[in-house]
C-alpha cells in the first residue's frame, strides 16, 4: 500500500526523532535505515520493515529503490523533498528511500554460537563513544565471519542510523548484545565451556602483552577491544586470559583494532585448514 504527502504529520514528526533520540527508538521499538546497502541487507536478512519513505518528485527514484517500493511488500509513504530532507543525516543529501525497521533484541544467555569443529570468534567492545566506530567495527566482524558482538556498559547505540549506516547493513547479518558488564561475559564464556569448547577471553590491548601473531587463534575466542584507543578498561584486565598487541606505530581505535585481529584468525584459521 502506498500513500502520498506533502505536508508534515505526527509519523514524520515521530520517524524524524529516530534520527537522534535514542530513549524515542527504544520505547517506540522502531529505527531509520538510510542508504541503499543497508536496506538491502534488511531486506536479504528479512529484518522486520514497517514502512518505506520515499521521495516524491524529481528526481525519480532510481530502478533499485522502484524495485524495492514495488517489490518488497513493505508499505510505502511517499513525502515530498522538505519533508523527506528532516530524515535525512546532517550534512547529508535528501535520501530517495528511508526505512522504518523494528527493533530485536537476543538475549546474550540464548546465544549458542559455533562447535567444536567450527569453533566461534565473538567480539566484545567495550562503552563505544561512537555510532560510526560501532557500525565500522560491526562491519569488520560481519567481513570476517565473528559470530556475534557484545556491547558492554554504556556507550553508542548499535540501532542509531549512524551507526546502522556505517556498518554497511552488517547489523543485520550478525548478531550484537548488549550487556552491563564483563560478569554477563565470563557467565557466556562459561556456557560455552559447557559445550565442550573451551574458549579464551582475549584482550586487545597496546599497552602490553604478546603480538598478536603469536597467539595461538585455532579456538574459540572471545577477543575484547576498548573504544578509542586499543587500550582496555581496568575492569576487563582480570577478567582475560591473554592479553596482546598490534605492533605500530601509534595507537588503533576499536574498529581498525578488530579489523587486524580478526584478519589474523581468519588467516591462522585458512592455513589450519
Amino acid at each position: 500500500m502506498t500513500q502520498r504527502g506533502s505536508t508534515r504529520n505526527a509519523s514524520v514528526q515521530v520517524w524524524q526523532a529516530y534520527l537522534n533520540n535514542r530513549t524515542k527508538r527504544a520505547r517506540d521499538g522502531r529505527f531509520l535505515v538510510l542508504g541503499q546497502r543497508a536496506i538491502a541487507r534488511a531486506l536479504e536478512t528479512d529484518w522486520p520493515l514497517e514502512t518505506l519513505v520515499y521521495r516524491l518528485g524529481t528526481p525519480e527514484p532510481s530502478v533499485w529503490a522502484r524495485q524495492v517500493i514495488d517489490s518488497s511488500g513493505v508499505p510505502s509513504v511517499g513525502l515530498v523533498p522538505e519533508l523527506m530532507a528532516e530524515l535525512a543525516e546532517p550534512a547529508e543529501s535528501v535520501p530517495e528511500l528511508v526505512a522504518v525497521a523494528v527493533l530485536r533484541h537476543t538475549e546474550l544467555e540464548d546465544f549458542a554460537p559455533g562447535s567444536v569443529a567450527d569453533p566461534p570468534v565473538v567480539v566484545v567492545i567495550d562503552r563505544p563513544s561512537s555510532a560510526l566506530r560501532l557500525g565500522a567495527l560491526l562491519r569488520s566482524a560481519a567481513a570476517y565471519g565473528a559470530a556475534g558482538v557484545i556491547v558492554t556498559g554504556s556507550g553508542a547505540d548499535h540501532f542509531d542510523p549512524q551507526a546502522v549506516r556505517a556498518s554497511d547493513g552488517a547489523l543485520f547479518a550478525v548478531p550484537v548484545f548488549r550487556v552491563p558488564g564483563p560478569e554477563r561475559v565470563l557467565a557466556f564464556r562459561d556456557a560455552l565451556e559447557a559445550r565442550g569448547l573451551d574458549p579464551r577471553i582475549v584482550g586487545s590491548d597496546d599497552r602490553g602483552g604478546m603480538a598478536l601473531d603469536e597467539l595461538d587463534f585455532g579456538g574459540a575466542t572471545i577477543l575484547v577491544l576498548g573504544d578509542e584507543r586499543d587500550t582496555l578498561g581496568s575492569a576487563w584486565a582480570p577478567v582475560c586470559d591473554e592479553l596482546v598487541s598490534i605492533p605500530t606505530h601509534g595507537t588503533l581505535g576499536a574498529p581498525s583494532a578488530a579489523a587486524v585481529a580478526l584478519y589474523e584468525i581468519s588467516r591462522q584459521r585458512r592455513a589450519l585448514r
